[in-house]
């Protein structure tokens, strides 16, 4: 019997944009992969603001999402599913943690993404505790800093 595959760990400094403007070509690129994505934030003005941001940031473009608390919405069928819960209703590869949001280190996704301003030191802090934790459970761990021109990967 195999064991279960345990998550990478990523995580993104946001130094140069807000939340919604930088993640739509990460999303655009989970979708590639043909990789689900379960958008968590336990706050309901940073998951509407991404709901808008999706809808709008590449005129060419569109990135198939919805909100879990939408009335009607069939969450399961979403590629990319905004959330309240960590519950993994559209049976997601990718968990993009946002917010502080936290989950278990072996969660049971492909990649756990954890995104995070740099001016909020409460989810700063949470995501060096979460970084930690991956390189403490072994598991592989990258991190990310927003440049202007994009992603840099620390230490490459």
């Amino acid at each position: 019997m195999s064991e279960a595959p345990k998550p990478e760990w990523w995580f993104y400094h946001l130094q140069h944009t807000t939340l919604e403007r930088a993640v739509g070509p990460l999303l655009e690129k989970c979708l590639e992969r043909d990789w689900r994505v379960l958008a968590i934030s336990p706050e309901a003005s940073r998951r509407a603001a991404l709901d808008e941001a999706l809808w709008t940031y590449d005129d060419q473009s569109f990135l198939p999402h919805g909100q879990a608390e939408a009335e009607g919405l069939a969450a399961a069928e979403q590629p990319v599913l905004i959330t309240k819960e960590a519950q993994n209703q559209n049976n997601a590869a990718v968990a993009l943690l946002m917010d502080g949001v936290d989950l278990p280190v072996d969660a049971s996704f492909e990649r756990c993404m954890v995104m995070f301003d740099d001016g909020d030191s409460a989810t700063r802090q949470k995501a060096r505790e979460q970084f930690k934790a991956a390189k403490d459970a072994g598991l592989v761990a990258r991190y990310f800093q927003q440049s202007g021109r994009g992603w840099k990967e620390a230490g490459k």
